[in-house]
């Protein structure tokens, strides 16, 4: 399991990431493909999930849509345009700093020829 804090920092560029590639979806259909893409590493919790879907919303990165699926109501997440442009930096950010912490975390032997 990866931890929560790890998680926390990355949850916006994750639930971005998502609808980049998926186009529409709910809470809980964000939190089953997460668990399916990292065969149950990563397990999001409405704690996190939703105070940060609204803040992507209040941010005008996402829309949301209710849809009536019989006696429930279902909030499909769509990208704005300004989310899909976020999504690209959020992404490009995400792998920049996990390379440099492969760099710190794994430095190369520095050539010392004095």
């Amino acid at each position: 399991m990866v931890s929560k804090d790890l998680l926390k920092g990355t949850l916006k560029t994750i639930v971005l990431k998502l609808l980049e590639e998926k186009g529409r979806m709910y809470g809980y259909e964000i939190t089953k493909e997460v668990e399916r893409l990292t065969e149950g590493k990563v397990q999001l919790t409405w704690g996190a999930l939703y105070p940060t879907l609204h803040k992507l919303e209040a941010d005008h990165f996402i829309t949301a849509q209710e849809v009536s699926i019989g006696k429930r109501v279902r909030k499909y997440y769509t990208l704005t345009e300004s989310g899909r442009s976020t999504a690209k930096e959020k992404v490009q950010e995400f792998l920049d700093f996990v390379a440099i912490m492969g760099q710190i975390l794994n430095p190369k032997p520095s050539l010392n020829l004095g």
